[in-house]
């Protein structure tokens, strides 16, 4: 079997963590600015929540079937592909201009973004040795925290100086630089 090339581990720690990161940020970036959406949608509170909630849904229910896609496609592919996904949801989210097509989009989104937090951590633990596994998933971890964090702050800020759409918009420059 050939020997793998090196790689940098902290370039590969600092990129899956920044998909992690947009994943996790889009749980919470988008709930400040659902009266904006509301607003610019006509839709009621009931029906706007399912921005969220397609959103929360699809991003729990790949989960479980993640580990056999990944080992059937390799992580690294299954790692773009969804990042990929998540990005051009992203998008379409942005430049949706009806309710049931941003929630349609959002349930992509959420499964691209269920792959990226669940693919990103057996890639870490792959790309480690035993030994920095701990450092590796200790700073996996607080980016994880802080995203959700700062979401409804930012979110809020994006919002107020832009208009809701750059909430997705965000994710664009971000993904598509992740991919490459």
């Amino acid at each position: 079997m050939a020997e793998r090339p090196p790689v940098n581990k902290w370039v590969v720690a600092g990129t899956v963590m920044i998909g992690t990161m947009m994943a996790v940020l889009d749980s919470s970036i988008v709930n400040v600015a659902l009266p904006d959406m509301r607003g610019t949608l006509g839709a009621t509170v009931d029906e706007i929540t399912w921005v969220i909630t397609g959103y929360i849904l699809s991003n729990v229910i790949i989960m479980p079937i993640v580990g056999m896609l990944s080992s059937r496609y390799g992580r690294k592919n299954f790692y773009v592909v969804s990042i990929a996904m998540f990005t051009a949801a992203s998008m379409a989210c942005g430049i949706s201009t009806t309710l049931s097509a941003i929630v349609a989009w959002r349930i992509v989104q959420g499964i691209g973004g269920g792959v990226l937090i669940t693919v990103s951590q057996a890639i870490l633990r792959e790309t480690f040795p035993p030994e920095e596994q701990g450092l590796a998933m200790g700073i996996y971890g607080m980016g994880v925290v802080l995203a959700p964090a700062f979401g409804p702050t930012l979110g809020g800020w994006i919002t107020d100086q832009y208009s809701w759409p750059w909430v997705f918009f965000i994710n664009v420059p971000i993904g598509v630089r992740n991919i490459f």
